[in-house]
């Protein structure tokens, strides 16, 4: 289910999912497939690791990240989830092939 909020996404962001819910910045970005694409990405992961695991994982290679990195975006950008979903966004089919823990592959 995709639900409209500017409230509930954070600044700098257009999305956010957290299973079974995706919340989206506008209106009109519920338009863009990519976008929606990415998420339902998410979502295929949070089901895997059953939503509380995700957020651990998640949140803990954020963190990794930060101290490694010394930088949010860098830090975004290798958390494993976002690598998996910002790689097939534009493979609208990805999902229909997409093995269960894909992420891993992204995990370094």
């Amino acid at each position: 289910m995709v639900i409209i909020s500017k409230y509930l996404v954070p600044k700098n962001y257009v999305g956010l999912t957290i299973y079974p819910f995706i919340f989206i910045k506008n209106k009109a970005q519920i338009e863009d497939a990519y976008l929606l694409n990415h998420e339902n990405i998410h979502l295929q992961q949070q089901k895997e690791l059953f939503w509380i695991f995700f957020f651990i994982l998640y949140f803990t290679e954020y963190a990794i990240g930060v101290f490694r990195y010394k930088n949010h975006n860098k830090a975004y950008k290798n958390i494993s989830f976002e690598k998996e979903a910002y790689k097939n966004e534009s493979n609208l089919n990805y999902l229909l092939y997409r093995k269960k823990f894909s992420f891993l592959n992204y995990f370094k």
